[in-house]
């Protein structure tokens, strides 16, 4: 499966934004997200996980309450809803893909979409 995040852009603290991750390739459904962030010089920080059905999701303690982890099957795109966003929340946002068990530091994620650039200004 192939995946492309977009969506990124620059915002004040306490904005919004969304980020989306379109799939193409092999069946979409079959398939648990996830959702990580990246600065550079640091290690890759797990955001958020959503199950294949959309039923089940999960979220780092940092962002939970804030942001919102979501899918539509039918147009093979899941989405990240980032609210009350804060400067620490810069990063390089990654999705991925995991047809087998997942852990939070990325084993079992397979495939890997570009990321998109998110700023936040204080």
């Amino acid at each position: 499966v192939q995946l492309q995040a977009s969506g990124g852009g620059l915002v004040q603290a306490g904005g919004s934004l969304r980020l989306s991750c379109a799939a193409s390739g092999r069946t979409f459904r079959d398939y648990t997200i996830g959702w990580f962030r990246q600065v550079p010089g640091k290690e890759r920080e797990w955001v958020a996980t959503i199950s294949w059905s959309g039923e089940s999701t999960y979220y780092a303690d940092a962002v939970k309450g804030r942001f919102t982890i979501s899918r539509d099957n039918a147009k093979n795109t899941v989405y990240l809803q980032m609210n009350s966003l804060k400067p620490e929340d810069t990063a390089v946002y990654y999705c991925a893909a995991s047809g087998t068990a997942w852990n939070y530091d990325g084993r079992g994620f397979g495939y890997w979409g570009s990321g998109t650039l998110v700023t936040v200004s204080s």
